[in-house]
């Protein structure tokens, strides 16, 4: 998955806040934690809801490719338990627009397994792409206050018509490589906790 995200703030800004934490923790959907072991190394704890499936991820997140301001890799692995795993990267530009504004390319290429593959290619494409928007608008909102960002991406629905099975083959998706990927592997609590669809 691919897009691009026009962001009102200068390039600079934009990179920094990339590489902030507290900007990164309060723009990611589900984020309970994010922490910063180094300049290329963090972990990270992230609730989410796909379809029937409710997990608290943890794992790892790293930084490769770094070429400020211009862009780096992130790429991430983790897991939820009994719900599955995801693993991906994305490759993020960053593009001037003007001395006040920046576009952001992302090129994401992710996999997930276990039960979350198993709900159907459809209802994880359309939840990565509805998670996508939640974390470019609050990204946005967090570098550029008041500032109107967006995206070539229209808004996602929240549900396919068809989310059958799919005998648990891996299944890409924009969700397996920033949300489910930023992972804690020692997460204590409700970590991997499936809640089985209403008979």
């Amino acid at each position: 998955m691919n897009d691009s995200q026009r962001i009102g703030a200068p390039k600079q800004k934009v990179w920094e806040a990339l590489n902030d934490p507290e900007v990164l923790k309060a723009s990611i959907p589900g984020c309970e934690e994010l922490i910063k072991h180094s300049d290329t190394d963090l972990e990270a704890k992230v609730r989410l809801k796909v379809g029937p499936v409710k997990a608290t991820f943890g794992g790892k997140v790293t930084l490769n490719d770094l070429d400020p301001p211009n862009g780096y890799t992130i790429e991430g692995e983790g897991s939820g338990g009994v719900a599955g795993f995801a693993r991906g990267a994305a490759k993020v530009r960053l593009e001037e627009d003007g001395p006040d504004a920046t576009i952001l390319h992302y090129d994401v290429d992710a996999k997930v397994g276990g039960k979350l593959a198993q709900l159907g290619s459809r209802l994880i494409d359309s939840t990565a792409k509805r998670l996508a928007g939640e974390f470019f608008t609050a990204f946005g909102e967090q570098v550029a206050p008041g500032a109107p960002s967006t995206t070539n991406e229209a808004e996602a629905p929240t549900a396919p018509e068809d989310a059958s099975p799919s005998g648990g083959e891996e299944k890409k998706g924009w969700i397996k490589g920033l949300f489910a990927g930023k992972k804690k592997q020692d997460v204590a609590g409700d970590e991997g906790k499936v809640d089985e669809p209403a008979a």
